[in-house]
């Protein structure tokens, strides 16, 4: 029969040979077998939050191992810190890798440990970019190398730079990880230029594991001695298999005052788009961070704040804050008069379109009454607009048919409403005046003026 050491050695080779250097950091490295009987391995986590972090991710394949090695009827049980023999294996660690290294991390300095994967909220708009910066958390150097992420401000690709640095050194705490921001990165290269230390600038960036820079379209406007260090520091990195993580407003391809060799590295890599958040993720950011914040929203507040910020996640969250302060200060319970008050400046109000806003936006246009646009008459200036108004129901609300929109004005055959459709797709490829005009109608019913 065999020991309670020759059971333990084996399934710790069977779960290292099973999990990635993520998985082996971030719990199972760190496990002991406490008790082996009656079929049960009583297996120990050094804290409360080790044994949470196993028992919620990694006890399947324990169990899973564990019956492949003893058999069927065993289970394992865990618990926090009991016994004090066979402690565990010391956690493999890159032979270039250093304790001394660990004492300079930029831990403290820069990431902010609110910005995580768990705080993140996925949506449509942003479940690419947040999956390819959790593999490249997940696997450093060798999972999307480079990452680039590109959006407008106030998308989260600031939060998916720091997640991705707490990651990183929560489950690989001998790995360096630096963030900075562009400005940053300037910074500090002049400052090395002044007092001539050009070679501890070097060793700041170039001996990290896991380099994240936000905000690159900043670096376009500098001068060529700056490019040259940003363009060796990434290939020095790139080369020894270390993690670079980058930001942008941008995609590279629209990035013309970085350099051609630097520009085309990065698309080299794997580039991505966080788009605005869509209604569903607007409301679940908003509860998100309510309930982080212990704030009551009601859902009629939540939903008319979803609606007026359209774009911005800081805007969304930033309206949090207004109305706690608004609602302390005049000691009263958050509600939509409060906020429809208070939150005067906050975005802008999201129309929902429907065919009759927009038969009458066109009517209001030419000058004409919505009669005019939904009756019969055959004047010309009537059939333009009734023509337009047609085109812009279609173009701009999907759901709506052929029929559905025969049937608005004034009952009309489908044939005529599809005829009057491709009649002002012709027109507008050969008459500026209309297109312009169809342009306005489109910006004005959407919002945008």
């Amino acid at each position: 029969m065999q020991s309670i050491d020759e059971v333990w050695s084996e399934l710790r080779d069977s779960l290292r040979g099973n999990s990635s250097d993520a998985m082996w950091s971030a719990g199972l490295g760190a496990l002991r077998l406490v008790d082996y009987q009656n079929n049960e391995l009583i297996i120990s986590a050094p804290n409360q939050i080790q044994l949470l972090r196993v028992q919620q991710r990694y006890l399947p394949l324990i169990t899973e191992q564990a019956q492949q090695l003893l058999g069927k009827s065993v289970t394992v049980s865990l618990t926090v810190g009991e016994g004090s023999v066979r402690e565990p294996e010391p956690i493999p660690v890159e032979s270039d890798v250093s304790a001394s290294r660990v004492m300079t991390s930029d831990r403290p300095l820069r990431l902010d440990p609110r910005m995580t994967f768990d705080t993140f909220v996925v949506g449509n708009s942003n479940q690419l970019a947040r999956s390819a910066a959790f593999a490249a958390a997940e696997m450093p150097g060798r999972a999307y190398n480079p990452l680039l992420m590109y959006g407008n401000s106030g998308l989260g690709k600031t939060h998916l730079l720091h997640a991705i640095g707490n990651y990183v050194q929560e489950n690989y705490p001998y790995r360096k990880v630096l963030y900075v921001s562009t400005e940053t990165f300037l910074n500090d290269f002049i400052r090395a230029i002044q007092t001539r230390t050009q070679l501890a600038l070097h060793e700041r960036y170039r001996e990290v594991d896991v380099l994240l820079i936000d905000d690159i379209q900043f670096m376009e406007s500098r001068g060529e001695t700056f490019h040259e260090e940003i363009f060796h520091t990434y290939n020095t990195l790139h080369s020894e298999g270390k993690q670079i993580v980058l930001s942008s407003d941008r995609s590279p391809r629209d990035l013309a005052g970085l350099q051609e060799r630097f520009r085309s590295r990065l698309l080299q890599g794997l580039v991505t788009h966080i788009d605005q958040p869509d209604l569903e993720t607007r409301i679940a950011i908003l509860r998100s961070k309510s309930e982080a914040e212990g704030i009551t929203l009601p859902n009629d507040v939540t939903e008319w704040i979803a609606h007026r910020v359209r774009d911005n996640i800081r805007e969304l969250e930033g309206s949090i804050t207004m109305l706690r302060a608004f609602s302390n200060l005049h000691q009263v319970p958050i509600s939509l008069e409060l906020a429809q008050k208070h939150l005067t400046g906050l975005g802008h109000e999201h129309v929902v379109l429907k065919p009759e806003t927009i038969i009458k936006a066109v009517a209001d246009f030419y000058g004409l009454s919505t009669e005019d646009v939904l009756g019969s008459k055959r004047l010309r200036p009537l059939v333009q607009a009734r023509h337009v108004a047609m085109y812009l129901i279609r173009d701009l609300l999907d759901n709506y048919s052929y029929p559905m929109i025969a049937r608005i004005f004034d009952g009309r055959n489908h044939t005529t409403v599809i005829s009057a459709v491709e009649k002002i797709k012709e027109q507008i490829t050969v008459n500026v005046e209309l297109l312009t005009q169809i342009n306005t109608l489109t910006q004005q019913l959407q919002g945008e003026m």
